[in-house]
């Protein structure tokens, strides 16, 4: 399926601006240009990582759209980045996760570097020369924070880490990676993690050799591993201790929403396949999509993808706006979610044995689909934050304490 130029859906624009509009046609247009050519070449090659849309996505500085304009980045906010992903995520998912991947440390950076760090290590992400990874999950502990084994020890006036990281989403690409270590035993999570800058050519650090996953192809998630690695004290962003922070933070305000763009282009992109091969589809001296029960299915995915854009975009909106909105991201990212597994699964089953065509993009979208559920927390973890916003207990809204513009922290 290739992507084509999509209007603006009007009940958007009260979240869109002149730039918004822009952004959408371009991200438009590189999808059809660039990404839809690509797509097969990276599902026959499930072991290569696509570097050449990350070279080209780079070049519009797209990997910086939250970047001030003082740091090379294009200075767009939340909106801006929400198009960004859900547009290419309609062609690719790979794709857009490729860029989604590395937003999220550069959030980190943003709400919690110093200005000298910002200065380090933000235009290179700003011109594609040194993109950056979130390294937080453990080959043991997942996603269990509080599981985390790898560990920093003091070194004179510097810090050596030692440990594994694993389903590192742009691991093959990054220069540097943003390792969250644990830095005082027989205390709480909240008090012993601490987050570092780690650069990929330091002694001690290597990454395992690409491995495909179910979907995703040419993203690469793969294992970091690091053997008494150095770095100086001022690779360590935040306070000690303040690990835990600057994960959670990274993850709420950056990767639930990024995970709510891609489910919603995939939801998107399932939903067009499904209506063009209905109507193509002859049956009854008419068309599949002229029978009512299909029809009902057809209604059930438009109204999923209505509701799962409106939470997504109205999120992205309030967070520009540095509003309190830390539960509406959340549910943008379960639902949105939810809503295109459940979607995607009924454009297989609407499209019967063509779907299984390795050749039809429709078994794509399904496995990649499957990739969205664990990253940023699983529907089970989202659930128990929604559960302590309705009791009354949900005590960081991280989207209010780190409203935009973002500034460095102070150390």
């Amino acid at each position: 399926m290739t992507a084509v130029a999509t209007p603006v859906v009007p009940t958007l624009r009260p979240y869109f601006n002149d730039r918004h509009t822009q952004l959408w046609h371009e991200a438009d247009a590189f999808a059809a240009e660039h990404v839809a050519p690509r797509t097969a070449r990276m599902e026959a090659a499930p072991g290569r990582v696509e570097r050449k849309i990350a070279a080209l996505m780079a070049a519009k500085r797209w990997f910086a759209v939250t970047i001030p304009a003082a740091l090379g980045g294009l200075e767009a906010g939340h909106v801006a980045r929400t198009i960004l992903i859900h547009r290419i995520a309609c062609e690719s998912a790979a794709a857009a996760a490729i860029l989604q991947a590395t937003l999220i440390p550069v959030g980190a950076l943003l709400h919690f570097g110093t200005d000298e760090q910002q200065r380090r290590w933000l235009p290179p992400v700003a011109d594609g020369s040194g993109l950056l990874s979130i390294a937080v999950t453990e080959p043991s502990a997942g996603g269990h924070i509080g599981g985390i084994e790898t560990f920093a020890e003091r070194d004179g006036t510097g810090w050596i880490i030692t440990g594994a990281k694993a389903h590192i989403g742009n691991s093959h690409l990054a220069k540097a990676h943003l390792v969250v270590a644990r830095t005082d035993e027989g205390v709480r999570a909240d008090r012993a993690l601490t987050a570092f800058m780690v650069e990929s050519s330091r002694p001690g650090v290597s990454v395992a050799a690409h491995s495909p996953g179910l979907g995703l192809r040419g993203f690469s998630a793969g294992r970091l591993d690091l053997d008494r690695v150095r770095v100086r004290d001022d690779n360590r962003v935040g306070d000690v201790g303040q690990g835990l922070d600057v994960a959670q933070s990274s993850s709420i305000l950056y990767g639930r929403l990024n995970l709510a763009a891609l489910s919603l282009g995939l939801h998107e992109a399932a939903l067009a396949a499904t209506t063009t091969y209905l109507k193509a589809r002859p049956r009854y001296g008419s068309t599949l999509s002229d029978l009512p029960v299909l029809r009902g299915r057809i209604g059930g995915m438009e109204a999923r993808l209505r509701a799962a854009r409106t939470l997504a975009y109205q999120a992205a909106c309030c967070l520009d706006q540095g509003l309190p909105c830390d539960p509406d991201l959340i549910t943008a990212k379960l639902l949105g979610h939810e809503w295109a597994a459940q979607s995607v699964q009924d454009a297989m089953e609407l499209h019967g044995a063509h779907a299984l065509d390795t050749g039809y993009p429709l078994q794509r979208m399904w496995r990649d689909t499957q990739h969205l559920y664990p990253p940023a927390g699983t529907g089970e973890v989202q659930r128990i934050r929604l559960a302590e916003e309705a009791l009354g207990e949900y005590q960081q809204q991280w989207s209010e304490r780190l409203a935009t513009p973002p500034g460095p922290a102070t150390r």
